[in-house]
């Protein structure tokens, strides 16, 4: 009598679980971005020096033109207008040039190595990208701590500086993605430096980091409206002033410009790699 071959039937629990698979990138993606930061902890150097340059606009831009009445922002005395711009400007900085670190790592060999296990690329680019994120808290810490010295009014809530940071880590996280997508095109570290620096002061001046979007002329309000930093700062504006605006929104852009971000640069990651 011949025997009967049963086929193994595959369960749910065979299968590894949409939880389990979730845990697991995150896990890779918080284990990538200690590692980011642990380089922070062992050369602090440029913490102190990014620090400079929001204390030059807030002291210097900031006191003068909130004495001339220049730029009308309402109710709002314009040094408190300026502040929560300043604090996305100064994340928009570090993130925008952190594709330099890719570039480094794949020079290193340290790209091959890391495509080489296991770990997701969406992984390996997120991890960094938040990295850029925490990093970017420092300029917060900065912005609030001058802030507190000038006089600026911000809502000192915990929950709502919870929140400002949550959307500085956010829009770090898409700037630093932009900038590995880059790296991913241009393939060196002198092309990325010098794209880097022809879109910064777009991406910034294009915002209304500086002044109230209704000043601007038409063709730079419709391109405010595709500017993430443009939410980014709205967002820091409302949660820290308690001006008008859209949280979810504002929130919402952010978080999916950042997993779109994520997407398209861990799909050129190998590119890189060659």
């Amino acid at each position: 009598m011949s025997a009967v071959r049963v086929e193994p039937r595959v369960g749910s629990a065979d299968r590894p679980s949409l939880l389990a698979s979730a845990r697991t990138l995150g896990g890779r993606c918080l284990t990538l971005c200690l590692v980011e930061l642990a380089k922070v902890r062992h050369d602090r150097t440029e913490l102190y020096t990014r620090a400079i340059q929001p204390a030059l606009w807030l002291l210097i831009f900031g006191e003068t033109f909130t004495r001339i009445h220049a730029i009308p922002t309402g109710r709002i005395p314009y040094l408190d207008y300026l502040a929560p711009g300043i604090m996305a400007q100064s994340a928009l900085f570090i993130a925008i040039f952190y594709g330099i670190m890719i570039i480094w790592d794949r020079d290193f060999g340290i790209l091959t190595k890391l495509l080489a296990t296991p770990t997701p690329r969406a992984a390996l680019v997120a991890g960094k990208a938040f990295a850029a994120g925490v990093r970017a808290i420092s300029q917060v810490v900065v912005v609030l701590v001058l802030s507190a010295i000038l006089g600026v009014t911000f809502d000192w809530n915990p929950l709502r500086l919870a929140g400002a940071i949550l959307a500085v880590v956010l829009g770090s996280a898409f700037f630093s993605t932009l900038s590995v997508t880059i790296a991913g095109l241009v393939m060196t570290r002198d092309r990325l430096m010098g794209i880097g620096q022809a879109i910064t002061m777009p991406l910034f001046f294009g915002s209304n980091a500086l002044y109230p979007v209704a000043l601007m002329p038409a063709w730079l309000r419709t391109l405010t409206v595709v500017n993430p930093l443009s939410y980014e700062v709205n967002a820091l504006r409302g949660l820290l002033l308690g001006t008008a605006s859209n949280l979810p929104v504002d929130f919402a852009v952010l978080l999916v410009s950042s997993i779109l971000g994520i997407l398209v640069a861990s799909s050129l990651l190998p590119r890189l790699a060659r």
